[in-house]
């Protein structure tokens, strides 16, 4: 038994641990600016030149924030985000960096969560300014608001089997 280490030595350094394993602040918010540089180039390579082509890039409902390009960019946004984190549990800035979305408990994500995480958390975020989400850089297992909906975390992919035993999953 010399050497070894209780088992409550483990729960009272659990706190450090899960701020280690789980993705901080740092690296989430460096994979949203690199997809914001990816939704920024289809954008501009997509949607913009077919709009001039058309003519429709004039066209907008009562005021000009609800110009067809500003509609267009939203729903390219938020499509982005909730069909990559459905169907890839991560987006393309979250692969690059080796990160990557679950839920609390591990299942599969339901049309719900994704929803609740992407859409309603990102939406309630933007209108906060994205206040909200420092709330990554001062929670256990750095869960942002966003998370809180949908019960879910983000985790650093490399540790994910270490996280998957202590959490009995």
């Amino acid at each position: 038994m010399q050497g070894q280490q209780p088992p409550h030595i483990l729960t009272k350094y659990q706190y450090e641990l899960d701020a280690f394993f789980y993705a901080g602040f740092g690296i989430r918010f460096l994979s949203y600016i690199i997809d914001l540089i990816i939704l920024w180039a289809v954008s501009n390579i997509v949607i913009n030149p077919l709009l001039t082509l058309t003519g429709a890039d004039s066209f907008k409902l009562w005021i000009d924030y609800f110009s067809l390009s500003n509609v267009l960019n939203a729903l390219l946004y938020f499509l982005y985000f909730v069909l990559m984190t459905k169907f890839f549990q991560q987006t393309l800035g979250k692969m690059i960096l080796g990160i990557q979305v679950y839920r609390n408990d591990f299942k599969p994500f339901q049309w719900s969560d994704v929803l609740f995480r992407e859409w309603i958390g990102r939406i309630i975020s933007n209108i906060m300014l994205g206040l909200p989400y420092l709330a990554v850089i001062f929670t256990p297992k750095h869960i942002g608001v966003h998370d809180y909906f949908a019960d879910t975390v983000v985790v650093k992919k490399k540790y994910l089997n270490y996280i998957k035993e202590n959490e009995g999953l």
